[in-house]
């Protein structure tokens, strides 16, 4: 087949534009609020991670069609919270996003870049401007506006703007934005950008070529599979070190329910005795909590930094080693017949050292009462001697658990205590 010199330019022209194109994948990585832990699982997260990941591996793994150009995150927040909090959080959200591709490629530094939007003023608009149902929405149009007309000439953001708009029209547009509008603000996007290989082309010379027309090769996109979703779900399992020592094995189940509560159920149970020479260690009994979870630590993820919380519980114990002993609760019965009672407060610091392990440190103080009986040993029987009531008022519980984190999402970003 032969071509005219006209066509073979064209050809070439052709070519040299495919070759010089930039190709770019784009995605929202959402994230919780107040949040910079990465969760996939989490508002629809892992497809469009896993789309990331197999395009940066196809361009890193010698594929001779694409090459990769950028990986960039472009990190924002919504704009309820105070303006260098919000910048911080953008920078450790874009991190999160880094640091997850690290675990899943060989994605290098020199190709990662990260820009800081901040408080995003802009998509607000946009989403405002695009919302019906906004109260009050000619007034709250003006206002932001304003806010983004002020940050295009290079007016730095301030808490002014902010608390103009939650005073607006008494406060109903910022209520309406912040349930509806807001959660879709707190989301980094993640641009994909890679280029075509260099394809060569016959040499022209002359008028005329005698090859035949080369075809480039198709430009293609991966398909992925659909990926079903799963609800984040925060558990964790812990043994108190403390009593495991003491020789009163422990177990706990803690369930995070939302807005930063968690309740815990705490068993123990210890029943050694030896009867020729008259030692008893016994105790068992458990208790119930709730617990607030508060600070940064705590905002990022579930289950983890500072908490404070009431519980309640009942135990009974046995303790004599040859001489005079020691026992909650009347003799005989089951545990709720003989049980001392115990009510407090606690406060505690969950602290991460690994994927899904913490250090969980609580101190609690609180009442204990009840009756407790003294006897002792004699002629192989155990002779009463007399009866007591406790009321104590002072520490009632000390903890330095072992915890293993359970559930979809459920673990640290990284190991050693930094998240």
């Amino acid at each position: 087949m032969r071509y005219t010199f006209l066509t073979a330019i064209l050809l070439i022209t052709c070519h040299s534009a495919i070759r010089a194109q930039v190709f770019c994948d784009s995605s929202e990585i959402l994230f919780r609020q107040s949040r910079s832990v990465l969760d996939p699982d989490f508002g629809g997260n892992c497809e469009r991670l896993d789309r990331s990941v197999e395009r940066i591996d196809s361009c890193l793994d010698g594929n001779r069609t694409w090459h990769l150009r950028e990986v960039r995150v472009e990190g924002g927040a919504s704009p309820e919270g105070p303006v260098k909090l919000n910048e911080n959080l953008s920078r450790r959200r874009a991190s999160a996003i880094f640091d997850y591709f690290r675990t899943r490629t060989q994605l290098p530094d020199s190709l990662t870049r990260f820009e800081a939007v901040g408080r995003d003023w802009a998509g607000l608009r946009t989403l405002a401007a695009n919302d019906p149902a906004l109260p009050d929405r000619a007034e709250v149009m003006e206002l932001l506006d304003g806010i983004v007309a002020s940050l295009e000439s290079g007016e730095p953001d301030s808490e002014a703007n902010l608390a103009r708009l939650k005073s607006l029209c008494g406060g109903r547009p910022y209520a309406y934005m912040y349930r509806n509008l807001f959660p879709a603000l707190r989301a980094s996007r993640l641009y994909v950008e890679y280029v075509a290989e260099r394809v060569p082309m016959p040499i022209v010379t002359g008028t005329l070529v005698e090859e035949p027309l080369m075809m480039l090769p198709e430009l293609t996109f991966p398909t992925f599979a659909p990926r079903r979703e799963g609800k984040p779900f925060y558990m964790a399992l812990k043994t108190n070190m403390l009593y495991d020592l003491l020789a009163v094995p422990s177990l706990s189940a803690e369930f995070y329910v939302g807005k930063n509560f968690s309740v815990v159920a705490n068993w123990m149970y210890g029943w050694w005795d030896n009867d020729s020479r008259h030692r008893y260690w016994r105790a068992y009994g458990g208790d119930l909590a709730v617990r607030w979870w508060f600070g940064r630590a705590a905002h990022e993820k579930p289950l983890t930094g500072h908490h404070i919380g009431i519980y309640g519980g009942i135990v009974t114990y046995d303790f004599e080693f040859g001489g005079t002993g020691i026992m909650g609760g009347r003799p005989g019965g089951t545990l709720w017949d003989k049980h001392n009672r115990t009510a407090g407060i606690e406060y505690g610091y969950s602290l991460p050292v690994g994927r899904r392990i913490n250090i969980d440190f609580t101190i609690g103080f609180g009442y204990l009462g009840g009756q407790y009986y003294k006897y002792v040993p004699k002629n192989n029987r155990y002779v009463w001697q007399s009866t007591h009531n406790l009321n104590w008022f002072g520490p009632t519980k000390a903890e330095v658990s072992l915890v293993w984190l359970i559930g979809n999402g459920n673990f640290n970003s990284k190991k050693g205590g930094r998240l």
